[in-house]
């Protein structure tokens, strides 16, 4: 907005020394900028697009007078997203005098690698995990790792190596955590609140610092792409090798961060990731606790946003059908006004939103759930983890004393050109009771509400007798008392 001050540079702490960066492409990644002018090569790329975790690396941003440090992906990190940040790669681990960091010298000691590829990015991942807690069971490392593939130790070695870290690592002399109090003042010497406005080659990144400032930015350029997390937008950059003209960035804008409980509802600012939303969302739905578990790994949950998700509009997302299915309601702001619709009202058509020239998403609202509503979303993918849906569907039902369906929202992603409510099958619930008669009729209804395609994720038959059987799925888990309906993958793992 006008007044507000801008400045034509990045500045971010990078390891021990402060950078100041001029004239940044804003389609520059982190990794790139590291392996091709820093010539810091600890980061490696191997897919390009946040799979793998060979190029993880750690940034730290202040967080009420405190630095918190997450693992990124850095091949679909952009560098000038960097400003106000601390990015600490796999080199800054080791002591002056050359003796390896505990994380480091526990891979060593229990042979956590074999062709070393992955290593760094792996001990990145479990140095994250290190700063931010001083216990740590098997469950958190393996969430930890689960961004990282190795395709030589099998990880029970690298597990080893990170459980004897948490028994007995020294976390006293570790620079980060000791040097915390003054790491924490020279990051907060940089925010000067100034927006920043960078570019190169008739590019141009902008990164306000408010929410009037974004908004008259993003109405000075509405052709722009907006981003948060990015771990979209840069695939068009690395894998499509698009060039956008004109990149606005959100994670500068402190109110878009907000989780807020208020009025029933839940509110969950458009710059809220995954990671800060889990826990809020799996304590009012328990059926996210799984399913955000399973979106990519700690690396893109740390970055990814919901509103992120949401505004991209793909028919896949995981976010928009348990949110529709739930009965949210999308905030969108324009210039210095507000509006507010059903977020199933969003999606129009493939790649098409109901969103103006000049607006963007500011923040979703989430009902509380009410006594007698029943809720949970399931997501089929090829791989459990880190993989692209199938399918998902979600499915609130709401349930009157004598058992019978007052309301009924089923939201299914992977099934039409958009997130998409089933109509067809909520009226064949409503008013009659909730038993397998009625969820066979519903099931069958869905014939009706869709025509799903094939490709190579799923065939439409497939798709169709997906969609079913998750139905039939929803009914079983609400009915069937203490029967155990679903086998966790861990115990699985460890007893099969």
């Amino acid at each position: 907005m006008a007044g507000t001050p801008a400045r034509e540079s990045i500045r971010f702490l990078f390891g021990r020394e402060e950078r100041t960066l001029a004239d940044v492409d804003p389609t520059l990644t982190v990794l790139d900028w590291l392996r091709l002018r820093e010539r810091r090569t600890g980061a490696k790329e191997g897919c390009a697009e946040g799979d793998c975790g060979a190029c993880t690396v750690l940034v730290g941003r202040l967080e009420d007078g405190r630095v918190r440090y997450e693992a990124i992906n850095a091949c679909i990190r952009f560098a000038a997203t960097l400003d106000g940040c601390h990015l600490v790669t796999v080199e800054d681990l080791r002591d002056a005098d050359g003796r390896l960091h505990p994380v480091q010298q526990a891979i060593v000691d229990h042979q956590g690698t074999q062709c070393g590829f992955c290593t760094p990015g792996i001990v990145m991942a479990l140095y994250g995990l290190w700063l931010n807690q001083a216990a740590a069971t098997d469950d958190d490392i393996e969430t930890a790792l689960q961004g990282n593939l190795c395709r030589c130790t099998g990880y029970a070695p690298i597990v080893a190596a990170a459980r004897r870290v948490f028994d007995g690592g020294d976390r006293s002399a570790d620079p980060l955590l000791a040097g915390a109090a003054e790491i924490a003042q020279r990051l907060t010497a940089l925010d000067d609140g100034a927006t920043v406005r960078t570019g190169a080659d008739g590019r141009r990144f902008v990164a306000p610092v408010s929410l009037d400032a974004l908004a008259e930015a993003v109405q000075a350029a509405p052709n722009a792409t907006i981003v948060a997390g990015a771990t979209d937008a840069a695939l068009w950059v690395t894998k499509e090798l698009r060039r956008p003209d004109e990149m606005i960035y959100l994670g500068r804008v402190a109110a878009l961060r907000t989780l807020a409980d208020a009025d029933g509802a839940l509110s969950i600012g458009a710059g809220v990731s995954y990671t800060d939303a889990w826990a809020a969302l799996a304590a009012r739905y328990p059926g996210f606790a799984e399913l955000v578990g399973r979106i990519g790994g700690a690396q893109i949950r740390n970055a990814g946003t919901i509103g992120g998700n949401i505004a991209n509009g793909s028919p896949i997302g995981d976010m928009p059908p348990p949110l529709i299915a739930l009965g949210a309601e999308l905030v969108l702001r324009g210039g210095s006004g507000q509006r507010r619709l059903p977020l199933e009202s969003f999606f129009v058509d493939y790649g098409n939103q109901d969103l103006g020239a000049g607006e963007f998403v500011e923040a979703v609202r989430v009902p509380h759930l009410a006594p007698g509503s029943l809720f949970n979303v399931y997501k089929v993918s090829k791989r459990l983890d880190e993989d692209i849906t199938a399918v998902l569907g979600a499915f609130w039902l709401s349930l009157d004393a004598a058992g019978v369906v007052q309301a009924a929202r089923i939201a299914f992603g992977g099934m039409a050109a958009t997130p998409k409510r089933a109509a067809a099958a909520e009226a064949a619930l409503i008013g009659q009771p909730w038993n397998e008669t009625t969820q066979t009729a519903a099931g069958a209804a869905l014939a009706q509400d869709f025509q799903p395609i094939s490709d190579w994720r799923a065939s439409a038959g497939y798709r169709a007798l997906v969609a079913r059987n998750l139905l039939r799925r929803f009914y079983l888990e609400t009915t069937a008392g203490e029967a155990e309906l679903r086998v966790d993958r861990r115990w699985a793992g460890r007893h099969g």
